[in-house]
This record gives C-alpha cells, sequence and structure tokens, in this order.
C-alpha cells in the first residue's frame, strides 16, 4: 500500500484513548519526534467518527475498549470515511484472534500498552509508511490464523453455543439462560458446559474473560 501521508509533513494522527492520563503520556511521547503531529484526541467511538470526518488523519490511534464500544469494530466505519488513514489498535491485552479481526477489518496493526512507547511510536510511523505493525508475540500466531492453519479459539462454537456465550456475557444464570434460548434446564446446562469445553475454561466467568479476550463478545 502506498504511504498515506507526505514525507515533507508530519503524519497527523488522531489519538481515540478515554483514559486522560494514559493520553496524555502518548501525546507528550509522540509529539516529542517533529515527524508526529496529533491533530484530535477523542475518548468515544463517536467523537473519533466525527473527528476522523473532521480533520482527515493519516493514522488513528484507536484504544480497543472504549465507552460506547470497541475500537477493533470501529475500524470498518472509520475507512468508510477516511479510506486512506491508517488504524492502529492499541490494546491492554490482546490475543492472535483479535489481531487477525484487525487485520481481517482493514486494520494495519495492533499494539499492546505494555509494549513502551517507543515501540508505539515506531509503529505509527511505519503503518503510516504502509506497513503492518503488530505486536512481535502476536505476529507469528496471526499470520497462521489469516493463512487458515490455526483455527481460532471457540471457531468451532455451534449458533447455538455462540448465542449461549452471549448470554453468559449479559451476566445471564443458568436457569436464565435456558429460558431465553427456549429450552429445558438441563439442555441449558449442557450448552454452557460445551461452550466452556470449546474455550478451555473451568466456571462461566472465566469462559466470558476468555471470550472477551479472543474479541467473541465485545
Amino acid at each position: 500500500m502506498p504511504s498515506a501521508f507526505s514525507p515533507s509533513r508530519p503524519v497527523r494522527i488522531l489519538l481515540v484513548e478515554d483514559h486522560d492520563m494514559v493520553a496524555e503520556a502518548i501525546c507528550l511521547a509522540l509529539e516529542r519526534s517533529p515527524d508526529l503531529q496529533i491533530v484530535a484526541r477523542a475518548a468515544s467511538v463517536a467523537s473519533a467518527l466525527a473527528d476522523a470526518r473532521r480533520c482527515e488523519p493519516d493514522v488513528v490511534l484507536m484504544d480497543r475498549r472504549l465507552p460506547d464500544g470497541d475500537g477493533v469494530s470501529a475500524i470498518a466505519d472509520l475507512l468508510a470515511l477516511v479510506p486512506d488513514a491508517r488504524v492502529l489498535v492499541l490494546a491492554g491485552e490482546g490475543s492472535a484472534s483479535v489481531a487477525a479481526r484487525v487485520a481481517e477489518l482493514g486494520g494495519a496493526g495492533l499494539i499492546l500498552k505494555a509494549r513502551g512507547l517507543r515501540e508505539l511510536e515506531e509503529a505509527v510511523r511505519r503503518v503510516a509508511a504502509g506497513e503492518v505493525a503488530f505486536s512481535q508475540d502476536l505476529l507469528g500466531d496471526v499470520l497462521e490464523r489469516l493463512t487458515g492453519r490455526t483455527p481460532g479459539l471457540g471457531a468451532n462454537l455451534t449458533p447455538r453455543e455462540r448465542e449461549t456465550l452471549h448470554l453468559l456475557g449479559e451476566g445471564h444464570s443458568t436457569a436464565k439462560i435456558s429460558e431465553q434460548l427456549g429450552v429445558a434446564l438441563n439442555t441449558g446446562r449442557n450448552h454452557v458446559q460445551r461452550v466452556l469445553e470449546k474455550l478451555g475454561a473451568r466456571s462461566q466467568l472465566e469462559a466470558v474473560t476468555v471470550a472477551r479476550r479472543e474479541g467473541l463478545l465485545k
């Protein structure tokens, strides 16, 4: 992909982060470099879409979890507004399946917050130049997922089991899940148990945690 920006001017960055202290630290780190410029800050998906349309950034640096939605799910909407922009997702934790989803939706990369500001700075430059930037501990698995050699965790869930998982994510009890699905209590228990087995979880709470980490739940 060709570069989204001109080398004669700084890379224009829209930062989307709802935690003020994190946002301030990122701004200070990135703006130390004359070739990087924060042109707008947003704290929600809705604000990010409005600012993207107004500022036409080269790079959207997007937190994965925002008050009004999932930053990964917003990639398509952002690219519809600013097709030449590059979206780099910033996450507190990640997995190969989430990173693969970023790539599938047209994102340019996913960087874990624990990797540090220097790596983030380099990742912004790389995606602005048309490259991809995924944390090294995710990259190999991402390539395998995208080439179809390794199925994602939870890929073998049936439609009914996915429905069960979403009800678990909403905090419903097994009895309530059975009622929502219109099945007997024992059948509902079986659905829940199969979800736990397929996610390698020992409890309903762990299943929900794993599902969120893997991008199966928002």
